[in-house]
């Protein structure tokens, strides 16, 4: 019998979305390898797709816990590929990408101040038929003085081909230090397509006219009605591990995803 890598996994534990596939999976994967409790476990695997992966993470951050998923759900851009056999050799082999959540502080119409986290992005969006008008300002500059829109966004690089991509935002490798401002159907000025930023910068946004054009922000699911103004930051403290399997890591599949057509 092998003797098992050093690095590899001593207790797995095995987590599933809300679905058929993914229960099955881990129906079969604990009986073959075991399924520890999550708080016991060296790497948690996660079943399902992007959005169960991402909801795991917030589940785990700062707790030191590597997350590596595998696909049972739809398009799993963040997951590897479901396959049964050797993994706790897989993850052994695995590449961990680091993932510093963002920090959104949302301030509301009644004064009210609402503090999330967001792995994806913070999004600001109309709350009625009104164009939301923000300005928006850079580490206390201010670098555009009234963005007329559906909304706009900050996005990390793990959240750069979610919302940010439909938006027709840039792909981020994982490793980029930047965050990426993208703007939801800009009507003025109509030609900015926002911006890439710093992974240091602070971005905060006031909303103009907030009586007359509502406006609601959200933290990945964490949403806020009617704010005034909401500033975003990376977090310099708070920290999620993705794996990745080796020769299929995020920046591949970046590479990847930007010659697709």
């Amino acid at each position: 019998m092998n003797a098992p890598k050093a690095n590899a996994p001593r207790a797995i534990a095995f987590v599933a979305a809300d679905t058929d596939d993914a229960r099955e999976a881990v129906r079969r994967l604990s009986d073959r390898y075991g399924n520890a409790p999550s708080g016991e476990a060296d790497v948690i695997v996660a079943l399902g797709g992007d959005g169960f992966l991402l909801q795991s993470l917030r589940d785990t951050m700062s707790t030191g816990k590597k997350i590596y998923g595998m696909n049972r759900g739809t398009v799993g851009f963040l997951m590897n590929e479901y396959r049964e056999d050797d993994l706790p050799a897989r993850i052994a082999a695995a590449t961990p990408e680091t993932i510093r959540p963002l920090e959104m502080r949302a301030v509301t119409a009644d004064g009210d101040v609402v503090l999330a986290l967001a792995i994806n992005e913070v999004a600001l969006w109309r709350q009625s038929y009104q164009t939301a008008k923000i300005r928006i300002f850079v580490d206390d500059q201010m670098r555009l003085e009234e963005l007329s829109c559906d909304g706009v966004m900050v996005a990390t690089p793990a959240g750069s081909t979610a919302y940010n991509l439909s938006a027709h935002g840039p792909i981020l490798p994982l490793d980029a230090p930047l965050l990426a401002l993208t703007p939801v159907s800009p009507f003025r000025p109509r030609r900015w397509r926002g911006a890439l930023l710093s992974n240091k910068a602070t971005v905060r946004f006031d909303v103009l006219e907030s009586g007359k054009r509502p406006v609601n922000a959200s933290a990945d699911h964490t949403e806020v009605k009617s704010v005034t103004a909401v500033s975003v930051r990376e977090s310099p403290t708070t920290t999620a591990t993705l794996l990745f399997d080796a020769g299929h890591s995020w920046s591949d599949r970046i590479v990847s995803e930007q010659f697709r057509y």
